[in-house]
């Protein structure tokens, strides 16, 4: 039976914090062990045993508690503000994201992620046009109603930003929510903490670092109905941002550009893949028209359910350990495939994928793959 969203305790806070801050716990991991446990409590305590299992031999570390208690002083002490993925004030539509981060830093005005949002994101190179192009169309799409998501980068990200500053936009960082980048972007951050909202998943005080931006990039598509890119090369981190887009059923738009610039040519190749074509904020609005935000998915919805998913049995576990490592590769290969191709059920597949994820001997991947490490 499916439970409403409700606000977590401090203490209920707390272990879902120190469940995320786990080593090996990523946010699918996170949310498969609240099914299989009921609270992230019971699932901390059965970490050691799960790791075990999977064939780790050296401990688990969990997350010292003390190391939390500094997260959320810092948290304090900044005025952010820590949502978790099941209470009210969590943006919907990113709650319906597989991978929904279990909780975020939000520093400003969080309400503003209630609205109706659209992405705009592009080049760090952009042209002058292009920088006044998009913050036009963010002044535009902001006073249409809507709140524009982008991620506080050089060239595009601060052309939007600025433009919706006035209607409320909202800044989705690669690090820590205090933590502002680049750095000649203060002052833009500090205009967002008081008219907008940045949204973080890294802990406070946390330096952004290659790897992050991935991450980032599936929130500013995953809070949005759709992704706008404004110039972007053939290999930048805007077209990831659209083609996460895609995946997680967004729209995806493009402003088109000229054939002899290298930061159209991304822009351009989205239009031939079937973008949605933008030349004004009129073009936007009739992409989005009808469209509503992602609802919660059960799978989100359901965290409180009294009835848990049933548990294998250590005898069905035993013997499908060997044959599911054996059909295991360092190529990505979809959970459904392991079901079918093993011919075992989807809970000892997904228990025994949990074992070995918190053992760090696979990893997932994008489109619910994994693959060994």
């Amino acid at each position: 039976m499916t439970q409403p969203r409700r606000t977590l305790s401090a203490a209920e806070r707390f272990d879902w914090l120190r469940l995320i801050r786990t080593e090996n716990v990523g946010p699918i991991t996170f949310h498969r062990l609240l099914e299989r446990f009921g609270s992230a409590g019971a699932a901390l305590e059965a970490l050691p045993d799960l790791a075990r299992r999977g064939g780790r031999t050296k401990p688990l570390r969990i997350a010292p508690k003390a190391d939390i208690d500094r997260e959320l002083a810092a948290n304090d002490r900044i005025g952010a503000r820590l949502i978790c993925s099941c209470e009210p004030d969590y943006p919907e539509p990113m709650a319906a994201l597989d991978d929904a981060p279990p909780a975020v830093s939000v520093l400003g005005h969080p309400h503003l992620l209630q609205r109706r949002a659209v992405a705009l994101v592009g080049a760090r190179n952009a042209s002058m046009n292009g920088k006044k192009f998009a913050e036009r169309l963010a002044r535009e799409l902001g006073e249409a109603g809507l709140l524009v998501v982008s991620g506080l980068a050089r060239g595009i990200d601060t052309a939007a930003h600025a433009g919706a500053l006035g209607s409320g936009t909202a800044a989705v960082v690669a690090g820590g929510a205090d933590v502002v980048y680049p750095p000649e972007n203060e002052r833009l951050y500090r205009d967002i903490v008081q008219q907008g909202v940045i949204l973080a998943e890294s802990p406070v005080g946390t330096t952004p670092q290659a790897r992050h931006f991935p991450r980032r990039n599936r929130l500013i598509s995953g809070l949005s109905l759709g992704v706008l890119v404004v110039e972007a090369a053939l290999r930048s981190g805007s077209l990831i941002t659209a083609r996460m887009a895609l995946e997680q059923g967004r729209e995806v738009m493009a402003v088109p550009g000229s054939p002899l610039d290298p930061r159209c040519q991304g822009t351009n190749n989205l239009l031939r893949q079937g973008a949605a074509l933008v030349e004004g904020v009129d073009d936007v609005l009739r992409a989005l028209d009808n469209l509503s935000p992602p609802t919660l998915r059960e799978r989100q919805s359901d965290l409180f359910a009294q009835a848990r998913p049933a548990v294998p049995s250590e005898a069905d576990l035993e013997s499908a350990r060997a044959v599911i490592l054996e059909n295991l590769g360092h190529t990505p290969v979809a959970i459904d495939e392991l079901v079918r191709g093993c011919q075992l059920s989807a809970p000892v597949v997904l228990t025994v994928v949990l074992e070995l994820e918190l053992a760090g001997r696979v990893q997932r991947q994008p489109g619910n793959q994994v693959n060994l490490i």
